[in-house]
């Protein structure tokens, strides 16, 4: 049996993975034909490569002694795909994957969406939930082309660009009886709803925590995962949420909401893009990162970096 691309893609995700059903995710693919690709590579070299230890799949010994071998043949062959595939984002189909959280989509989807329609009609975007746990190995197989957050935990071969800092207001309905600068106290006497983002990596667990260490468990009503089901829920009730202030005021307005300045000292969030050293160079890839770049940095095509993929921004 001749092994091809696909299948060395699969041995790197469960390598990276130790898990069928993490890998397959990363991989857009379903469990079984993953479990039908590992069960070609077992026949091929003979090995077991991955056995179930408790609730994880580890590598033999071959599978560790293969693995260098099957990342420099994938890096050898992006290496030829990015030299010889040209990319026009104005004839291009291409659709790129990202993740990002909702505050994200709300500040940047709405530009980047005008921008493609104008200037690249066929380029498709494919935006993913947030897994931290398979992160890096998405990022590492090309299923995301890169992810926006705060993410510092990801390993050196993970590149990143600072975007923008997030500092954080809160939000209530406007007949609400909350002043624009509450005492503490009354700021913590009231109703809240908190964004959780327990378990992702994220660092706006910095800021759930110092909320907490403020307001009364008793007090927090209700934790939802994204920023705009907090703020729909403050539109509909008397709890306090609060959110990124760039997403804080473009809902406000619609919401018939009012902000509020919280008074306690919360961390400020620093916001970046994330991708793999091995699509740095990457056309289209380098294209779209720093398209992202120029539109957050003060407006769409207002300079050459983002149109011709060239910047001083990214990280070298």
């Amino acid at each position: 049996m001749e092994l091809d691309v696909r299948q060395l893609r699969a041995f790197a995700a469960l390598l990276a993975e130790r898990s069928l059903t993490r890998a397959a995710g990363t991989l857009g693919v379903t469990q079984p034909a993953l479990s039908k690709t590992l069960a070609g590579l077992r026949r091929h070299f003979a090995d077991p490569l991955l056995v179930r230890v408790g609730h994880r799949m580890e590598p033999t010994a071959k599978a560790l002694e293969l693995e260098p071998a099957v990342h420099s043949v994938l890096d050898q062959l992006t290496s030829l795909r990015i030299r010889h595939t040209p990319f026009d984002p104005r004839t291009s189909a291409r659709t790129f994957s990202f993740c990002v959280v909702d505050a994200g989509m709300v500040r940047l989807l709405p530009p980047l969406i005008r921008y493609l329609h104008e200037h690249a009609p066929r380029v498709g975007l494919r935006v993913l939930p947030v897994d931290v746990d398979g992160l890096e190995a998405a990022l590492e197989s090309g299923h995301l082309d890169f992810a926006m957050g705060s993410y510092p935990a990801l390993s050196p071969k993970i590149r990143r660009q600072p975007l923008w800092s997030v500092t954080y207001v809160s939000l209530v309905r406007r007949r609400h009886r909350l002043a624009g600068r509450p005492s503490q106290r009354a700021f913590a006497a009231e109703r809240h709803v908190l964004v959780s983002t327990s378990g992702t990596g994220h660092a706006h667990l910095k800021v759930e925590r110092a909320i907490e260490r403020v307001v009364p468990a008793a007090n927090i009503t209700c934790r939802v995962p994204t920023f705009l089901s907090a703020a729909l829920l403050a539109s509909e009730t008397d709890a306090v949420v609060t959110v990124p202030k760039a997403m804080a005021e473009a809902l406000a307005r619609r919401l018939d909401l009012r902000l509020v300045v919280p008074p306690l000292k919360l961390p400020k969030i620093e916001v970046s893009q994330y991708w793999h050293e091995r699509f740095h160079r990457d056309a289209g890839n380098r294209w779209i990162r720093e398209l992202f770049a120029d539109l957050l940095s003060g407006g769409p095509g207002r300079s050459t970096s983002a149109r011709d993929g060239i910047g001083p921004r990214e990280s070298q």
